[in-house]
């Protein structure tokens, strides 16, 4: 991925990683479009920079509506290069006993089909671009998972299967990039942002767009914090970090 001159579509950009990386990018020299369900928080990413251009879209929407969400940005920014699908949602659930599926439901709609739709959506786009670059942000949560946020854990998982897929199909027409953040202090959970075991915002974003500016880009970024968990299978430790993770 090339470090300016790009156009770049971030999903959930009214808030943590979203905005953190749609100001960077933007600040190095890129034109960079914010979407998300709250246009006020979006206009808040941009404020002060004149290339931060906010659009309402909420990634859980139909289809139909995606499909015409990306024709009319593709019309408005003919240059667009880049899309980063970073919308997600984190409830945490009861899952040993009945329940109401409804937000489990939603999880999937936001974390999984969403990303899904979008990339149908705009593939042709990024096929006919130079120097083009997906990118789909997971977790370290999709390689030893969070048993109370099972459902967003599971999304993550299927989310970098589907990148790996992604990545084999479109190999020399797209560059794929998975971001895997560990748990960084942003409000993705309630109170998120002030506990401590996260990794700061700030640390997390400077390590991650210092892999992203390595030529050339890893195809997974990786910050130190998140190794553990990434390579966890192989290194034979998954179930002692599960057992951990079960135990906050």
């Amino acid at each position: 991925m090339k470090n300016s001159g790009n156009t770049i579509l971030v999903t959930g950009g009214g808030s943590g990683l979203g905005r953190e990386y749609a100001r960077r990018w933007h600040d190095a020299g890129n034109t960079v479009i914010v979407a998300g369900r709250t246009l006020s928080s979006l206009a808040e990413t941009a404020k002060g920079r004149e290339n931060i251009h906010p659009v309402e879209f909420d990634v859980a929407a139909a289809a139909g509506d995606v499909a015409a969400f990306a024709t009319g940005l593709c019309e408005r920014f003919p240059g667009l290069n880049v899309v980063v699908n970073n919308a997600g949602i984190m409830p945490f659930e009861n899952i040993e006993a009945k329940r109401d599926l409804g937000e489990a439901e939603r999880v999937v709609e936001t974390n999984l089909l969403g990303p899904i739709r979008l990339i149908d959506a705009f593939v042709e786009q990024l096929k006919a671009a130079e120097d083009a670059a997906l990118i789909n942000v997971s977790s370290g949560l999709a390689f030893v998972p969070l048993p109370k946020a099972a459902t967003y854990s599971a999304t993550k998982a299927a989310l970098h299967s589907y990148t790996m897929s992604l990545r084999k199909r479109l190999e020399g027409l797209v560059e794929v990039i998975e971001l895997i953040p560990p748990g960084v202090q942003t409000e993705l959970t309630p109170g998120q942002s002030q506990r401590d075991g996260y990794l700061p915002l700030d640390d997390f974003i400077a390590e991650s767009m210092e892999l992203l500016a390595q030529k050339p880009t890893p195809s997974e970024i990786c910050v130190e914090a998140v190794r553990a968990f990434r390579n966890s299978e192989a290194n034979g430790n998954q179930q002692e970090l599960l057992d951990m993770l079960a135990a906050r």
